[in-house]
């Protein structure tokens, strides 16, 4: 079965991507855990859905000290939990030619937020996927394409997903290597969206007040797209959208290439990949 997931824990759920798929979870039959700051959206999304299909989690992922006694809250509560998608994350405008008006503290969260918190929940969740052996299970990243190629303009955020980007190659390795058999049965899969129309961009408000087009595709469309991909019987390690799936590929095949050959190599010398 393509996605066989039953109980699905998504993080950012409340807007964008991560309702957009939660949503579409649920009409397949899927118990959602919908992780956000605002109590008020989750309780807005559980009453749309019923309690039955989905329950709602206030948490602040990036509060990395709480989140030990979360997850083993999580893990208590929902101990058929299967699948993890990791789709918290929020961007700012870094400008370097103005660094009196950088405030460091808001770069410090936004890579929080993007990149340390999605390590701190592979450690904290991998104990229960492991324990779902030999059944199915899974941890889904929703990265983005400027993990490939960066936006200048977004010089953090880029940084930020090409760090998870690169977490996320080593982590399949790992799981799925020789000496690890007992994690053989957890599926590292990694979304690459392009821009999207969603409360990601806070500039969205100020193109659409100037009269221009919003930024991105719809996120409907993103959804229906990537939902296809995910549940298609070709089952895919990334998922790029087809609106750059040609450039980012130029971009990556040849990395890929490199990095198969590399661990290759080490695995020949006897190092433990």
């Amino acid at each position: 079965m393509p996605f066989p997931y039953k109980t699905v824990l998504i993080t950012g759920a409340t807007a964008g991507i991560g309702l957009a798929l939660a949503e579409r979870m649920i009409a397949n039959g899927i118990f959602v855990i919908a992780v956000g700051r605002r109590k008020d959206r989750l309780d807005e999304f559980v009453a749309k859905h019923g309690a039955e299909k989905a329950t709602g989690e206030a948490f602040d992922v990036s509060d990395l000290d709480a989140m030990p006694a979360w997850v083993t809250k999580i893990t208590k509560t929902y101990p058929t939990l299967d699948c993890i998608v990791l789709n918290a994350g929020f961007q700012r405008t870094l400008d370097f030619t103005n660094p009196s008006a950088i405030n460091l503290a808001t770069f410090t969260s936004e890579t929080t937020t993007n990149y340390l918190s999605p390590l701190h929940m592979i450690a904290l969740f991998l104990p229960q996927l492991i324990s779902r052996a030999p059944s199915p299970a899974s941890i889904i990243f929703v990265s983005s394409g400027l993990a490939i190629i960066p936006f200048p303009r977004c010089a953090n955020y880029s940084a930020t997903k090409a760090a998870l980007h690169s977490l996320v190659w080593t982590l399949r390795t790992q799981l799925s290597g020789p000496s690890s058999p007992h994690t053989h049965h957890i599926k590292i899969v990694e979304l690459l969206p392009p821009a999207v129309q969603t409360e990601l961009h806070p500039q969205q408000l100020d193109l659409v007040a100037a009269g221009h087009d919003r930024l991105g595709i719809p996120v409907d469309d993103y959804a229906d797209e990537t939902w296809a991909d995910l549940v298609s019987d070709e089952e895919k390690d990334e998922i790029v959208h087809s609106a750059h799936r040609d450039r980012l590929g130029g971009v990556e095949d040849k990395r890929k290439e490199g990095y198969e050959g590399f661990c290759a190599m080490m695995r020949k010398l006897g190092a433990k990949v």
